[in-house]
């Protein structure tokens, strides 16, 4: 393959590279007075890298998917699906924030221009098939979201976090940088395909090593337990539009980089790494459950709910089949929309004073004081806690169906039984805002954007968007098909 070829199949990146320069040099230039224009033209570069990314999922995956730059990035509708996932959030992120840093007086045009560099990183991240580029990938969107998480320099609880995460981050580099090294040492390549033909007579003692220490660096990037302690510091420290960001796109790019590692490069042995996914998922629905339950912080709270929710997508990933992973799809495609919801809800609380509210305390009979938010967060925390006919329900049911048909009997009847315990902590929510007497805090006006973000995310998971499931299934079952393609 020439390199024309292979130029012409990384395009969404291109944008995205180009874009991102060219609005660091507006900044530069500019300064702060820019930074409106900066949103404007991120929002811009990424929609357009969605527009061509579409076309690789649409087509399909008849064939075998293409690959660029001598195997090192594929283009296949697994990685398409899921970058459309990511721009999606990284719009909604970009749309939300500039009310949140205006009233601080902290919007800089520098904000956009990270959320475009990471995107560009998670870009690469789901679409490697080498494992160096995928480290390059990840250390981009690594790199930009340490900035982003301490991007408030003013305020110590997001220096904290930016410091928190730069460290635990730098760690979990360590680790999986030397999980790639065994594997590269035990196999001879960095090629996933390589590696997966290398493993087919079956793993060594070394390679083990090295699958263990890969999937714990990559347990770390989806907050999955035990790797997960930096998440609640962290998401509660950071600006909420950064932890909405955090809690979103990059979610996305590593899970589909987990299951990338796990399908495509460890493929040939599927049962060295199913009984670590599954330990990861079921410890992530108990620890994420428990640990939400005793949370008066919203943000904290939200944290604990998204590793409990990694826990059910790993339990799709578990089942190593493109029923699983077109489930695991599914499940993520909803969980995204859900979470964006709950974070845009949180972020538009304020009081009279214009000052966020952050505690359980301040929503206390919230549906007297913004019936309109609290209406929109009751169905987003039953969806969350998978009460029909919400979307949440059928997201649980389509990972629980594909390890059932992949023989995991026990592993549906434990994730099932987990995942009520979950649901006291999505009810609180609801008893707190409609039972509770009103405290009369929550008056600010939010923003058109906001609204709009939240109203969208809402229906998208009310029975209303079960109109679109059947189209939403086919877009997963022709990613799913994708990334088995080249396997």
């Amino acid at each position: 393959m020439d390199y024309a070829t292979s130029f012409a199949l990384i395009v969404p990146e291109l944008v995205l590279t180009v874009s991102g320069l060219l609005l660091l040099i507006i900044a530069a230039f500019a300064g702060e007075k820019s930074s409106r224009l900066v949103s404007i033209l991120a929002v811009t570069a990424i929609a357009a890298a969605a527009f061509l990314v579409a076309p690789a999922l649409i087509n399909g995956a008849g064939g075998e998917p293409a690959m660029a730059f001598y195997g090192q990035i594929s283009a296949d509708a697994f990685a398409a699906f899921a970058k459309l996932l990511t721009y999606f959030a990284a719009i909604g992120c970009l749309v939300i924030a500039p009310g949140f840093f205006e009233h601080r007086r902290a919007m800089k045009p520098e904000y956009p221009v990270l959320v475009v560099f990471a995107t560009l990183g998670m870009s690469i991240m789901v679409s490697a098939t080498d494992l160096m580029t995928l480290y390059i990938g990840l250390e981009l969107n690594s790199l930009a979201a340490y900035v982003l998480a301490s991007f408030l320099r003013n305020d110590s609880r997001s220096a904290e976090a930016g410091l928190k995460y730069f460290v635990l981050g730098a760690l979990a580099s360590g680790i999986l940088l030397y999980g790639m090294s065994l594997t590269y040492g035990f196999t001879g390549t960095t090629s996933f395909a390589g590696i997966r033909e290398a493993h087919e007579a079956g793993l060594s003692t070394g390679a083990l090593f090295g699958l263990i220490f890969v999937f714990a660096g990559l347990a770390f990037k989806v907050s999955a337990v035990p790797f997960h302690l930096w998440t609640p510091d962290v998401y509660e420290g950071a600006p909420t539009p950064v932890t909405t960001f955090f809690a979103t796109a990059p979610k996305v790019a590593a899970i589909a980089l987990t299951a990338r590692v796990a399908l495509d490069a460890f493929g040939s042995q599927p049962d060295a790494w199913r009984q670590i996914v599954i330990f990861a998922a079921l410890a992530s629905i108990v620890v994420g459950a428990l640990g939400a339950i005793g949370q008066n912080n919203l943000k904290r709270l939200l944290a604990y709910s998204s590793i409990n929710n990694v826990g059910f997508i790993l339990i799709g990933l578990a089942a190593a089949t493109p029923a699983g992973a077109s489930a695991m799809l599914f499940y993520l495609a909803i969980y995204v929309v859900m979470s964006l919801g709950s974070f845009v809800a949180v972020l538009m609380l304020r009081n009279g004073e214009g000052e966020y509210l952050e505690t359980f305390d301040d929503i206390a009979g919230l549906s007297s004081t913004r019936p309109g938010i609290a209406w929109c967060l009751l169905i987003l925390m039953f969806s969350l806690a998978g009460i029909p006919p919400l979307m949440g329900f059928f997201a649980k049911l389509e990972v629980f169906r594909a390890v059932v048909e992949a023989g995991l009997i026990p592993l549906a009847v434990i994730g099932i039984a987990a995942s009520v315990i979950g649901a006291f902590y999505y009810i609180k929510f609801v008893k707190v805002m409609f039972f509770d007497e009103a405290v009369g805090r929550a008056t600010k006006s939010a923003s058109a954007s906001q609204w709009a973000i939240l109203g969208i995310c809402t229906l998208l998971i009310s029975p209303l968007g079960w109109f679109l499931t059947r189209g939403l299934e086919l877009m997963t079952d022709t990613a799913a098909a994708g990334l088995f393609a080249g396997v």
